[in-house]
């Protein structure tokens, strides 16, 4: 589901609007989940699992996921890259990839605290925490409500404020009772993967899919209905968590790299990022030039500098 934050398209964060057109899938969440495998293990807590991938050895870097997304986003490429300086940790978000759904709808504040708890569980200490999108939004909810417990933030394209305007026609539907039980499974039904494949292209544009991302991300995991369902109700909610949130923000004194691109017309940069560093005084802002979306696989050297930056920033502030 692509989020456009600008006044006039919105919300919709990992995918596209036709991805969400596409969305829901008429089988159940387990005999759908069952047809890819677990990249990671899982952490129990006691009203559910969360699903998480780690690799490499180092400073502990959390990868929090977007939209409608999983931790193969980030296991795709990025990951790979950072393993020999890091241990990185991907998490599924509730409800997300294998996590559990906890319920059902949370606010950021509530996936940062279940994440966190999962965190702990695993040994996680003072993480640097990378959201992307709707990542974004939850990596900030942990830092307010864990500041002392994180090193810094990197967040690549965040959704971080409240936008102009209200939602389109399409999300308001989709988080409606007629949207989430009628609409969703019949537009499942009649939608072929050549218009998810051109919705995902929307999402990356400028920049190109990079071949194999669908199949890795796994449509089986995506399409969900229980997933598809949970994504637009938390993305109808989204607008008002944020407004809730940014008044903490300023008081946040962690080092903050925030990376977006200037071609971005799923989250607003002028309403987001550029806001956030007005805002806050540890945000450094770096636009990308031409970049839509998803920097991490446009222009994956400028988000690991980010990181990076991060890192040498928390090491310096101690």
């Amino acid at each position: 589901m692509t989020l456009r934050i600008s006044a006039s398209k919105h919300l919709g964060l990992a995918l596209t609007a036709a991805l969400l057109a596409a969305c829901a899938s008429m089988t159940d969440p387990q005999s759908a989940t069952a047809q890819t495998l677990p990249e990671g293990g899982f952490v129990t807590l006691p009203e559910g699992r969360i699903h998480a991938v780690l690799r490499g050895q180092g400073p502990d870097l959390v990868m929090i996921h977007g939209a409608n997304g999983n931790a193969r986003d980030f296991s795709f490429d990025l990951m790979a890259r950072l393993e020999n300086e890091f241990r990185v940790i991907a998490f599924d978000r509730p409800g997300f990839g294998f996590s559990d759904s906890f319920g059902g709808p949370q606010s950021p504040l509530e996936q940062a605290d279940i994440l966190r708890r999962a965190a702990a569980e695993i040994g996680i200490e003072n993480p640097i925490l990378l959201g992307h999108s709707y990542g974004g939004a939850v990596a900030l909810a942990w830092a307010l409500r864990a500041p002392g417990d994180v090193a810094g933030l990197t967040l690549l394209a965040p959704a971080s404020h409240p936008w102009p305007g209200e939602l389109g026609l399409w999300y308001r539907l989709s988080a409606s009772a007629l949207g989430q039980y009628l609409v969703l499974p019949l537009a499942a039904r009649l939608t072929p993967r050549a218009t998810i494949e051109r919705g995902l292209e929307r999402v990356f544009a400028p920049d190109p899919v990079p071949e194999g991302y669908l199949d890795h991300l796994s449509l089986d995991l995506t399409l969900r209905l229980g997933q598809l369902q949970l994504n637009a109700s938390q993305i109808d909610a989204l607008k008002g968590h944020v407004e809730a949130m940014a008044a903490g923000y300023p008081a946040l004194t962690m080092p903050i790299e925030v990376v977006h691109g200037s071609a971005d017309i799923t989250v607003g940069l002028d309403f987001h990022a550029a806001r956030l560093a007005r805002e806050v005084e540890s945000v450094r802002l770096t636009v990308l030039e031409g970049v839509g979306h998803m920097p991490h696989h446009a222009r994956p050297d400028d988000v690991i500098a980010a990181i990076r930056r991060t890192h040498a920033r928390a090491i310096n502030a101690e």
